[in-house]
């Protein structure tokens, strides 16, 4: 699995069908065991914004997308805006140090997916497509990698060695000063202008195993196989996370704990890439991707409890 998220209207439906009686019972227990609550939540420590417009959105229930006018609760997840009871200023919005593409299988239930949550949360840096309807990527593939548990997956700290490869094999940027043939097919020249070309040749090298777009495939575990066989994806370095398990509450039975949710596999792959290939200290830069899932994430915990389910 890659990716899936919370029909928010149905949980909150759920809640309300428990009677007034039920709702204060549920509060009172949930008041006494806060702290208990808390320790039990793994993504409790994310350095996150104020979620108060979240908890006040939930208290008054289902609003209008500003755009189609939909019935939604929190956002809408086909418009990818906050509804009125929800203003954006009060959205916190994250910067990326590269930009994403989510392609989105077309039997993925929009409501159900996380995918949703980045592109709310950094408009800028991501783009949803819908498969079929995907870019070409052949002539970036040396800028380019594709988050997917393959039998050739490298691991995040191998990206820039990987992606080197495709810089040798000649896949230079159409914004390159330098000649895209190969140094040996040159033409004789001065040493001057040799050492030139050589200085331009590294840096575009050096330029070359730089990622600039990651792709990550929306879908159940059963449908990735129809994306990830596309042949405008063949080629592409594969990145797999390995060392991650999901907190995600549709987890698919059977499958490993490591396959995460969209969103979580954003969050993950950029904190990694942030420490392995940024070497900066990660200092909660991106927690914010989860701001929506976090909420959700606690939401549902405590109306399990409270329905005695666990």
């Amino acid at each position: 699995q890659l990716t899936m998220s919370l029909n928010s209207s149905t949980l909150v439906n759920e809640e309300n069908s428990q009677g007034p009686k039920r709702n204060t019972e549920c509060l009172e227990s949930l008041e006494l065991q806060t702290l208990s609550s808390f320790q039990d939540n793994p993504l409790e420590q994310l350095q996150l914004a104020s979620q108060e417009v979240l908890e006040k959105a939930k208290k008054s229930g289902r609003s209008k997308c500003p755009r189609c006018s939909s019935s939604r609760m929190f956002y809408c997840y086909t418009c990818f805006v906050p509804v009125e009871t929800v203003p954006t200023k009060e959205i916190p919005t994250v910067k990326l140090p590269l930009k994403i593409d989510i392609i989105k299988h077309p039997n993925e239930i929009d409501g159900k997916s996380t995918a949703v949550h980045a592109k709310l949360l950094a408009p800028d840096d991501v783009t949803i497509y819908k498969y079929p309807c995907i870019p070409e990527y052949e002539e970036k593939r040396h800028e380019i990698a594709l988050i997917f548990p393959g039998p050739n997956s490298v691991s995040v700290k191998d990206i820039a060695f990987h992606l080197q490869k495709y810089t040798k094999k000649g896949f230079y940027g159409n914004d390159d000063d330098c000649s895209r043939e190969p140094f040996l097919k040159q033409a004789k020249i001065e040493p001057k202008e040799e050492k030139n070309l050589n200085e331009c040749i590294s840096s575009n090298r050096s330029e070359g195993t730089r990622l600039k777009k990651i792709i990550f495939i929306d879908s159940t575990w059963n449908q990735t196989n129809k994306i990830i066989t596309d042949e405008r994806l063949q080629g592409l370095l594969q990145i797999e996370l390995k060392t991650r398990k999901t907190c995600f509450w549709r987890h698919q039975k059977g499958k490993p704990d490591t396959y995460l949710s969209t969103i979580e596999a954003i969050y993950y792959f950029l904190v990694d890439y942030h420490q392995e290939i940024l070497k900066e200290n990660y200092k909660g830069q991106y927690d914010n991707l989860l701001f929506f899932f976090s909420f959700m994430y606690t939401l549902i915990k405590n109306a399990k409890c409270c329905a005695g389910k666990e």
